[in-house]
């Protein structure tokens, strides 16, 4: 949008919608309307990916056994699996690009997934839960998850231009949010008829479908207008060339794909530490069952037999109530857990979502993108060194629950507002092999750092937590690189519009 058009922009009066809409960010006549389809289009995208995440749960730690592991263990060897796949469904990926226009790839890709998912519906509802659907779906989403929320930003970078991504995406990012929440409340109301659900995702992204191909052809439309031209750019094809490609020889490109890895490192590493602690708290609030506890395990005890000729009836008795309390134990232990993390996903999700609303349209226009690169990285440092120096529950909590809110929301919006100023192979091509392959390999990176950290040096919590502060200063550095390639590309204030 030029400066002349920004002022005439301002001469007409503002609908409804969009007076409504610049309480979150500012909203220029004619934007209300886009606005509000991307950010329903998102907020379905995260309804249905929360709805087949609680679907891919059951399926993989309640159905899955393999090799004597059962599917919480399997969980976290299968990211490595994902980023072995990810080479060869990006050069896929990239080739389909070049070959169709933006809204022939929306579509293509987004049927894709809609028929798969109803030929899932179809393998489960025949055969029941096992561990072949259950491993094969974790994988199946674990890859198209992180792909149709990289193609919907690549979609919202192409069509909007860099001043007017700047104020707008902080508002659609509201919408996925809000999926974030929505999704689950959906599953829980159909976790009785877990494969139905998939009947209802597939329909969620039916509805995503048509929004936008009215998004796209709104876009064309004002794209023609303005250049007076029968065949708008989006309607063409990108250009040759592999995602990968794009990455390793353009360092803006590489310094955003180092900065996601090392990002994700941390956050996976710091879920760890939070995971640990949680355990840890549980076994220190209930070291043992109370006396009313042992009393209903042992009422509950009353189909005991003896196992086996010659067997000491006394000892099977005690060996029985050993197991009985222990199980007992593990589950008292487990709702103290869920309580903890309740509470905690309440927090970090409010806090997301307030800050989404209210902060991020504000940080962007008076501090600019550049300099909202850092905020996320300096609440880490400052909490990982608070845990590694002083430690406690408290100071975990509030670290956590800081990082995890500002990342869902402020830190989220600046990933997709870095590709506002890059070429359209970048923005779908590049996109898509950063938002997948380099997130994923953060995920087994951290997988291999854990293990080693526990198993070879004997780390514990505050040792894992300096290790994410000697990470958190390489990404630092990392993004001040992007900062000066950002100028580089957008030689002003950062972000705040000058219009």
């Amino acid at each position: 949008m030029t400066e002349s058009t920004a002022s005439d922009d301002r001469s007409v009066r503002r609908s409804t919608l969009e007076s409504l809409l610049g309480v979150f960010a500012e909203v220029r006549p004619g934007e209300g309307a886009n606005a509000v389809l991307m950010f329903a289009n998102i907020f379905l995208i995260l309804t249905a990916y929360y709805v087949l995440k609680v679907v891919r749960e059951g399926l993989l730690i309640g159905g899955v056994q393999l090799f004597g592991l059962g599917g919480d263990e399997i969980k976290a060897y299968l990211p490595a699996v994902m980023t072995l796949l990810l080479f060869g469904v990006i050069a896929l990926y990239s080739k389909l690009a070049s070959a169709v226009s933006r809204i022939q790839l929306l579509n293509m890709t987004t049927i894709f997934v809609m028929v798969t998912l109803i030929l899932f519906w179809i393998w489960g509802s025949s055969l029941g839960v096992g561990t072949a659907i259950g491993l094969s779906f974790y994988i199946y989403l674990g890859i198209v998850n992180v792909f149709l929320i990289a193609q919907f930003w690549s979609f919202a970078n192409d069509i909007y231009s860099d001043s007017e991504g700047k104020r707008l995406f902080a508002i659609i990012a509201i919408g996925q949010s809000l999926g974030a929440v929505a999704g689950p409340k959906i599953a829980g109301y159909g976790s009785q008829h877990i494969f139905l659900l998939l009947v209802l995702s597939a329909a969620i992204f039916g509805v995503c479908l048509v929004i936008y191909n009215v998004v796209d052809r709104r876009d064309r439309s004002r794209e023609q207008n303005n250049n007076d031209d029968e065949t708008s750019v989006s309607q063409q094809p990108l250009k040759e060339g592999g995602g990968f490609q794009l990455v390793f020889h353009t360092r803006y490109l590489l310094l955003i794909a180092c900065m996601i890895l090392v990002t994700n490192v941390v956050n996976t590493t710091g879920e760890y530490i939070l995971a640990n602690a949680a355990k840890t708290y549980a076994e220190e609030q209930l070291p043992s069952l109370n006396d009313d506890q042992r009393a209903q395990v042992r009422a509950g005890l009353t189909d005991l037999q003896p196992t086996g000729e010659g067997t000491n009836l006394a000892t099977a008795a005690a060996e029985a109530l050993a197991a009985a309390e222990d199980k007992a134990l593990r589950g008292a232990r487990s709702k103290l857990i869920g309580a903890f993390y309740g509470e905690f996903f309440f927090w970090v999700n409010l806090m997301g979502v307030l800050i989404q609303m209210f902060l991020v349209s504000r940080i962007f226009k008076y501090m600019g993108v550049r300099a909202a690169l850092f905020v996320l990285p300096v609440i880490a440092f400052g909490g990982y060194a608070a845990i590694a120096f002083l430690g406690g529950m408290a100071v975990l909590r509030i670290a956590k629950t800081a990082e995890n809110s500002v990342d869902y929301s402020l830190q989220n919006t600046i990933k997709q507002s870095l590709f506002l100023p890059t070429s359209r192979e970048a923005k779908y091509k590049a996109k898509a092999a950063i938002d997948t392959f380099f997130v994923r390999f953060g995920d087994s990176a951290s997988a291999v750092i854990i293990f080693f950290g526990l198993h070879t040096l004997g780390f514990g919590p505050k040792a894992f937590a300096l290790v994410n502060v000697g990470l958190i200063s390489i990404w630092i550095v990392l993004n001040v690189g992007i900062a000066r390639e950002h100028k580089k590309l957008v030689p002003d204030n950062g972000g705040v519009d000058p219009g």
